[in-house]
């Protein structure tokens, strides 16, 4: 294989190909390796030592990339009801990326593996492999989900969920590696109205008497 120079004048690269021992081969040796991908190119002098730096800073590359945490989504919002199960979920989803470190090609993986749901009354739960789901409209406030939340007082509450994204990382179309560490993500908050809600036995409808309990405008 040859690894034409990415430029006039420039080095050219070294072919490498991949190799990788099953975990079930204790102390294994270089036949035990066998070849998973390549061979590929590495421009760089020493290509062994360029690995090696790419994996002491992969972290910190991937803490700077450009994902997207998702949304926090709230079932019955902006408003709710004290007492009821209010359902709470996100949208975050794996998400690609490719970008030159050191000079090679480097595609990043970012996936979300667990949440904090901050339900803002001084409530969390998490974290949690749970991204919770949608329910419809005619099960808001009955339904509990593994992620809803019950408020106990009225008010309103800044309510944050905080994704926490593993990730994984080839070289050159070689193998994904893993990724030491996590990257975590706090939505902006949005502040859920928590009402409560009266009963009584009435005689006319608002309409008939605009004045009547509970009717719009009355104090009663």
């Amino acid at each position: 294989m040859e690894c034409p120079a990415k430029s006039a004048g420039g080095e050219e690269g070294t072919p490498v190909i991949w190799r990788q021992a099953p975990k079930s081969i204790p102390n294994p040796v270089w036949t035990d390796y066998p070849a998973i991908t390549g061979p590929t190119c590495l421009y760089d002098p020493q290509p062994q030592n360029v690995l090696a730096d790419i994996a002491a800073r992969i972290l910190n590359d991937f803490r700077q990339l450009p994902v997207n945490p998702g949304t926090l989504q709230v079932q019955p919002f902006p408003h709710t009801l004290k007492g009821g199960p209010t359902n709470f979920y996100t949208t975050a989803t794996e998400q690609a990326f490719d970008v030159t470190i050191l000079g090679q090609a480097i595609h990043l993986m970012a996936t979300p593996a667990s949440y904090t749901y901050n339900y803002g009354d001084g409530t969390t739960v998490g974290p949690t492999p749970a991204a919770g789901y949608a329910i419809p409209d005619t099960e808001w406030l009955t339904t509990e989900t593994r992620t809803s939340h019950s408020y106990t007082q009225t008010g309103n509450y800044p309510a944050t969920i905080t994704t926490s994204f593993t990730g994984t990382y080839s070289v050159n179309n070689g193998p994904p590696l893993p990724i030491n560490g996590t990257l975590n993500i706090t939505t902006p908050a949005k502040t859920i109205h928590v009402w409560k809600t009266q009963r009584a036995l009435v005689a006319d409808t608002c309409e008939q008497n605009p004045h009547s309990w509970g009717c719009p405008g009355t104090n009663d």
